[in-house]
């Protein structure tokens, strides 16, 4: 049997892609590879979101291609983001790639391999970036067991000025509301404890295809599955967050207090070049109305700085609206000009070492901001889902309720005890950094 590795960069959207490529290939006559040295086929599913993200893809690309020119890969495949984006300029440049699938036709992929394997050199597939995906497809997750993504829709709507995606994913498709359950169920009978609900904009899922967002009733109907233990929103863009939303929150154990909400600036006009369809006045209002209903709601966001014509004044007043609502969770982007983008031919491009000064200026606002949220959880007790036991040491790192995959801070717990990967267990704080917290088990006797 041969076997088949899956490089995945970007997104947990791309993940998910990544996963559903695995399970049609699994299902053939392929097996899965632990490391891409012990495959015969090596696929690199790309991101094109931004310029470090190309430049990741085409290094990744040019690395795994060395197992091919040694003769230990047989089929080489590029797919994802960059290929949509990019398909001609790689077909010409990379004469050793085998197959380009682009976002919307990773389904094809068995066929694909047949084609090529046919003498169709090379196999081509993108276009058509509006289709829907297959429901049902086979899926192998790649997230520990214990975790999983859920993706709720396709594409996207907004047209930021700044975002190639609408380019690279197409229209904002929601999934049926009931395949959606279907699937969650199927994650849930396999082991996941944690739901991550994704998409490009979760909070208007369920707009395009039934005429009024349903994110709040799609919670509360993942919430009734048994064992299931912790639902974690991601992606859910400020300017239709409502009061039934934040209402969910409050009233749904299993639905954590945390959102993942990018507001990428905090100066109207800025806002306004973004074509973002929100105001400094509307994003302050949904924190307010979150932390009332919600009092420990931890809320995460994205900001982007340098974008063109950013005047000092503008920068200064997204610092200023930063140090003023305190989110418990912040990452920070320098703009990134992006080719087919309204954006990205607006005059007054900012100078690359203005934008990483301002990037500089909010980071070091948010660790001090991040280090005073730490200090809340002193002699608290949290619930820490346990991920890594640190080697040779009494120590087990985990996750808060309060912190995302990859992108948020850890717990470490200090114990004698032997915990399970993926235990979901109390930790008294006894003591905390600028990101992480460090505790030992609750009520464990010295």
């Amino acid at each position: 049997m041969r076997k088949v590795y899956i490089e995945t960069l970007g997104c947990p959207k791309n993940q998910i892609d990544s996963e559903m490529m695995l399970g049609l290939l699994s299902k053939d006559i392929y097996g899965i590879a632990e490391y891409p040295e012990e495959a015969e086929i090596i696929i690199i599913n790309t991101c094109g979101f931004i310029e470090s993200a190309k430049e990741e893809s085409i290094m990744t690309i040019t690395d795994f291609m060395t197992l091919k020119q040694e003769a230990k890969c047989e089929i080489f495949i590029v797919a994802g983001c960059l290929v949509e984006r990019y398909a001609d300029e790689l077909k010409s440049e990379l004469p050793e790639v085998d197959i380009f699938i682009g976002t919307t036709k990773f389904p094809l992929i068995v066929k694909a391999i047949e084609e090529y394997e046919s003498g169709h050199d090379p196999i081509v597939n993108i276009g058509d970036i509006d289709i829907l995906i297959p429901e049902n497809l086979p899926r192998v997750k790649t997230t520990p067991s214990y975790t999983a993504y859920l993706k709720i829709s396709e594409g996207c709507d907004n047209n930021c000025t700044y975002c190639i995606i609408p380019q690279l994913r197409g229209k904002y498709r929601s999934r049926h509301f009931e395949d959606i359950i279907v699937e969650a169920k199927k994650l849930v009978e396999s082991g996941a404890k944690e739901l991550i609900i994704i998409a490009q904009d979760t909070i208007r899922y369920g707009k395009d295809l039934y005429g009024k967002n349903r994110l709040a009733e799609l919670l509360t109907e993942i919430c009734k599955l048994d064992d299931l233990q912790w639902v974690r929103v991601m992606y859910a863009y400020p300017d239709e967050i409502d009061t039934e939303l934040i209402e969910t929150f409050a009233r749904e154990e299993k639905l954590l207090n945390y959102i993942d909400m990018p507001i990428q600036h905090g100066s109207n006009s800025v806002l306004k070049r973004m074509n973002r369809r929100t105001s400094q006045e509307q994003i302050r209002s949904v924190v307010e109305e979150f932390r009332a209903l919600v009092p420990d709601m931890m809320i995460r966001t994205t900001l982007i700085v340098g974008f063109p014509g950013e005047t000092d004044e503008e920068y200064q007043d997204l610092y200023n609206f930063i140090e003023e609502i305190k989110f418990g969770r912040l990452g920070v982007f320098a703009y990134s000009k992006q080719d087919g983008t309204p954006a990205g031919r607006m005059k007054d491009q900012i100078d690359e070492d203005v934008k990483l000064e301002r990037q500089a200026g909010i980071l070091e606002l948010q660790q001090g901001i991040s280090l005073n949220n730490n200090g809340f959880y002193m002699g608290k007790t949290i619930e820490v889902l346990v991920e890594e036991k640190i080697a040779d040491e009494d120590v087990y790192m985990g996750r808060a309720r309060f912190d995302a995959p990859e992108i948020d801070g850890q717990v470490y717990i200090n114990t004698k005890k032997m915990l399970q990967l993926g235990d979901i267990v109390s930790v008294e704080i006894n003591d905390f950094m600028e990101y992480d917290l460090i505790g030992g088990l609750a009520n464990e006797s010295c």
